[in-house]
């Protein structure tokens, strides 16, 4: 009879530390947020690629096509101006009310619209999401990227809404690029922040308009910010200051006008706004991280 070989059994060795013996890995397990991040920048072509196809897609079957980028906020602008330049006034109380106006809606229609797609970026996905591995993060950063991309064009029109009402091009338009990066940075980690948890509170996508119109009106988009002073004082008046679009808005305006009434001084904004770059930034892309082996079950 011919003499048969046994395999090693391993007696005694846990399940854990067999399989670790085994280069094995438990399956679903949340890679560390240095590996999570090194693979989302091996995705980064798949990234790029999704955020030009959502691109086309959403504006390939209109007329005007990538124009509606730039359209829809003149056309918001141009309303806003009716109602609170001209009917309430706005444009009596402050110089070139245009082109503050049409800057507070530019640059809060840029994080509007990152919250808005972020929001959607997993319950939009589903199918992609349970067919295909990839860090999930990529859908936001996808969504994110795509307005980023349309607020580059749009800050160019923008330039050209300021000199037509009578700016003069100075050298702080520069400073126009660092905020553009910081609130890009800020609204990446908000967009990650309401894809992670507009995935868990389905309802939250209904409440985004009144929340995002809310925001809107306490930002100093449609009227001088020296309003808040004239209303509140003390801690307050500091609250409302720190809003982190007032802040953004306000070095926008601050770059591109050069008599800009602004609520706080440069230096404060910049430091606000680097705060608010690191926390949300940093934040949001942790707090999504977390939720990382949650998306698509359920």
């Amino acid at each position: 009879m011919p003499e048969t070989a046994v395999a090693e059994t391993d007696a005694g060795l846990s399940l854990k530390e067999l399989a670790r013996r085994n280069g094995l890995s438990a399956s679903g397990r949340l890679p560390s947020l240095p590996d999570y991040t090194r693979q989302l920048w091996a995705y980064r072509h798949f990234i790029r690629a999704h955020s030009s196809a959502k691109m086309t897609s959403a504006l390939g079957n209109t007329k005007l096509g990538a124009v509606w980028q730039v359209l829809t906020p003149i056309i918001n602008a141009a309303v806003y101006y009716v109602i609170f330049g001209l009917v309430l006034g706005g444009h009596e109380e402050m110089p070139n009310f245009i082109a503050y106006l049409c800057i507070g809606v530019f640059v809060f229609q840029f994080t509007q619209s990152v919250v808005q797609t972020g929001t959607n970026a997993i319950t939009g996905n589903l199918g992609l999401i349970r067919a295909l591995h990839f860090p999930r993060a990529s859908l936001p950063l996808s969504a994110s990227l795509v307005e980023i991309r349309n607020f580059v064009v749009a800050v160019f029109v923008l330039m050209g809404i300021v000199l037509i009402t009578g700016e003069p091009i100075t050298v702080e338009w520069l400073i126009v690029v660092p905020a553009l990066i910081l609130q890009s940075f800020f609204n990446v980690g908000l967009g990650l922040f309401m894809a992670r948890y507009g995935s868990k509170v389905r309802d939250v996508k209904q409440l985004i308009p009144f929340i995002m119109r809310f925001w809107l009106y306490g930002s100093a988009v449609l009227y001088p910010v020296t309003k808040f002073k004239d209303l509140l004082s003390g801690w307050q008046l500091q609250v409302v200051e720190a809003n982190p679009m007032l802040v953004y808005i306000e070095l926008m305006r601050h770059a591109l006008l050069k008599e800009a009434t602004l609520a706080n001084s440069p230096t404060v904004l910049w430091i606000q706004a680097v705060v608010w770059t690191v926390v949300v930034g940093i934040g949001g892309f942790v707090y999504f991280w977390r939720g990382e082996k949650g998306y698509g079950r359920g």
